[in-house]
């Protein structure tokens, strides 16, 4: 037995911390080159994100003393960077806003910002970022910020035999699914890799936590429209919207690439797929009974015109 002692998360923390915070800057007077403070400029960040809030709100979920809240509010407002009205649902309240001259402020820091965190991140490899993404969601989820990030991401060796072999586990699973189905999915992931067109064709893996939980493909059918193929969610990812986001980025990229139209081929019994595609704007057009994969099945295929604008909404997937 190892007699190495147990890495301690509080002096981890605190050394990221301290990393971190040297790292994009936070230890500067003014908050990203600006003439803001970095408390003045979180505060000019939460009003652009919410249109208005009461200043009793913000100092609770900012953990603000209110005292201090109020003193930053009013350097601000002599500033001209922020408005006051009376809340028209509380008398003893007012609501908070950013005026024009602050809507610009938040531009520039929240350009800085993006530019200075893509400067951090643009040295690693496409797989080392989503490394540090997942981690970050983890991180984020541990400490009680929420739902745990996913992140789509290009296939990498060895993804799309495992997408294969997931979708034989699952199918096999939840619906009693024969083997026929899984040598069906081989053959496309085969001809995936076998007649891949960059410049017209795509696939996503869907991250959590560093584990696979998803996949959608993009092929070309014909001159002016694409495929969605092979799209699945495991069950333990399900509920936090990455089929809605598989098929949203599906959609977006045949848009980009000129396809004029995107097809898709499900069964009936995948109710919360047929759900997603529904949401996005697909169409049911045609359906056919049929004997597969050792059970009798209805088979759908839904099509969508690019030109129709797209319904985006967030649902799992399973199909």
């Amino acid at each position: 037995m190892s007699d190495a002692p147990k890495p301690d998360p509080v002096a981890a923390i605190r050394r990221f911390s301290r990393f971190y915070t040297r790292r994009i800057g936070l230890l500067h007077e003014r908050y990203l080159g600006t003439a803001l403070t970095l408390p003045e400029g979180r505060l000019v960040w939460e009003l652009a994100d919410r249109g208005t809030a009461a200043p009793g709100r913000l100092a609770a979920e900012l953990g603000l003393d209110a005292g201090y809240l109020s003193r930053l509010v009013k350097g601000l407002e002599e500033r001209g960077l922020l408005a006051r009205r009376p809340d028209p649902d509380d008398a003893r309240s007012s609501l908070l806003s950013l005026t024009a001259a602050g809507q610009a402020a938040f531009a520039t820091i929240d350009g800085q910002s993006r530019a200075e965190v893509a400067g951090l991140v643009a040295g690693l490899p496409a797989a080392e970022q989503d490394r540090l993404v997942a981690a970050l969601g983890t991180a984020e989820q541990l400490l009680g910020g929420g739902a745990p990030a996913f992140v789509l991401r290009p296939p990498r060796p060895g993804d799309i035999g495992h997408v294969v072999s997931r979708h034989g586990a699952l199918y096999a699973a939840e619906f009693g699914w024969d083997g026929s189905f899984e040598g069906l999915v081989a053959e496309i992931a085969a001809g995936f890799i076998r007649d891949f067109d960059p410049a017209r064709e795509a696939c996503w893996i869907a991250e959590r936590g560093g584990a696979i939980v998803g996949s959608a493909f993009l092929v070309k059918h014909a001159a002016d429209t694409a495929k969605i193929r092979l799209v699945y969610v495991e069950p333990s990812a399900r509920g936090l919207g990455i089929g809605a986001a598989m098929v949203a980025a599906c959609i977006a990229f045949a848009r980009t690439k000129g396809y004029r139209r995107v097809t898709l081929w499900t069964h009936s019994i995948l109710l919360a797929a047929r759900r997603i595609y529904e949401r996005a704007g697909f169409r049911l057009v045609a359906s056919e009974p049929h004997r597969s994969f050792g059970h009798d099945l209805v088979a759908e295929t839904w099509d969508l015109v690019i030109d129709d604008p797209p319904v985006m909404a967030g649902q799992p997937i399973a199909g």
